[in-house]
């Protein structure tokens, strides 16, 4: 099955906008091995979460952001945790499939953001995800509180 103008790249990452109409968009490949299945033959579920979350740091790489450790580093960002999901799952994937995982942010808010996944093959969809995740610093006890959404990331981000 072709994938459009983007290629094909197994693990890889790719950009779906140039023309820089609507919200940047990221497509991530993933290719379904025999182990992603269950006795079914199906992808189990929670291996479509463990990509969508690979896709969403590979957004934020694709756009330039350096990685959770540095930015920890350099400022107190530690990385951007799941606060919430909704998913939609559509039709089945199995083995020998390769999967185009399309990311983009729906929504910038002052805390949190919503990342907005599109999971196809060829041209059937599989899956959609809506994920409402936030920049997190850690406090004084080791806990976690969200920041404010940094200005240039949502900027080179958008």
């Amino acid at each position: 099955m072709g994938c459009g103008w983007f290629g094909a790249i197994i693990g890889g990452m790719t950009e779906a906008n140039p023309s820089g109409n609507g919200p940047r968009t990221v497509v991530y490949t993933q290719r379904v091995e025999f182990g992603d299945c269950d006795p079914a033959r199906i992808v189990w579920f929670p291996n479509f979460f463990r990509w969508i979350d690979a896709a969403s740091r590979h957004f934020f790489v694709q756009c330039g952001v350096p990685s959770w450790h540095e930015t920890e580093a350099t400022r107190g960002i530690i990385g951007t945790p799941l606060v919430d999901t909704h998913a939609k799952f559509i039709k089945t994937a199995s083995y020998g499939d390769t999967l185009q995982i399309h990311v983009h942010v729906a929504e910038w808010r002052i805390k949190s953001f919503v990342q907005r996944y599109r999971i196809t093959r060829g041209d059937d969809v599989i899956m959609e995800c809506d994920e409402v995740r936030i920049f997190a610093a850690r406090r004084e006890d080791g806990s976690i509180r969200a920041l404010a959404v940094p200005d240039d990331i949502r900027e080179t981000c958008s």
